[in-house]
């Protein structure tokens, strides 16, 4: 388990897709989320990304009316609607470096996560990750994971969580359930990747590492790997 301090500002904050970054390349990473001397401009599958999961927020929360490029997702978010229990929608948690819950924005978060809906019924909670991806051929469930370790604290009534990522343009539903008495597991296999996480930050070493954004996707132009296969 990685050390705990007594610093109320913890050395760094991660989420999941900052960490799924730095697995992908620890130079980006570095150049994007700790020097920031490199900005990723926003294309538009994630800007489309953005205003269909503003779009749904809206809809279940205030019941607005959904953009016509959105209405096909309209079915879906009536199912959820239906169901019983507290409706959160862009639901932002922190946990500390100790593992408590804590809020997002607060000088000893340490993981940040937010929830695209999360409905909470007593002892049982749903989890939806909205997806614009055209295919779920390469979808994880991991994201889905954090989240819910992340629910469990906040919400510790919460003993079952059933999850899925929801792909609205393939119309597919990856589903997954957590269970409270599994965190200790889960917690397990996410500290491998956090202390190597943790050992780039003390030792300063971000090593590129070639992956399929070098050749059209990367935004660190002056990276050797830049532009090759």
């Amino acid at each position: 388990m990685i050390d705990d301090t007594q610093e109320k500002q913890p050395k760094y904050k991660w989420s999941y897709s900052s960490l799924s970054l730095f697995q992908q390349c620890p130079r980006k990473f570095y150049r994007l989320k700790v020097a920031k001397d490199v900005v990723e401009p926003e294309g538009q599958h994630l800007i489309y990304g953005k205003e269909l999961h503003k779009a749904a927020e809206e809809y279940v929360r205030d019941g607005t009316p959904i953009p016509p490029q959105f209405a096909f997702v309209k079915n879906y978010l009536d199912i959820f609607k239906a169901l019983s229990g507290d409706q959160l929608c862009e639901h932002q948690m922190g946990l500390t470096k100790s593992i408590e819950p804590c809020g997002f924005f607060d000088e000893d978060v340490w993981w940040r996560g937010v929830a695209d809906l999360l409905i909470v019924d007593g002892e049982s909670a749903i989890l939806v990750d909205y997806k614009t991806g055209k295919s779920a051929r390469y979808a994880d469930t991991k994201q889905l994971e954090i989240l819910s370790l992340a629910v469990f604290k906040h919400f510790p009534e919460v003993q079952h969580i059933k999850a899925g990522l929801l792909f609205v343009v393939s119309k597919e539903f990856i589903q997954c359930e957590f269970f409270r008495d599994g965190q200790k597991e889960m917690w397990t296999n996410w500290f491998g990747d956090l202390q190597r996480l943790e050992r780039a930050y003390e030792h300063s070493v971000w090593n590129p590492q070639p992956n399929f954004t070098c050749r059209n996707h990367c935004p660190v132009k002056d990276c050797e790997y830049h532009g090759k296969n």
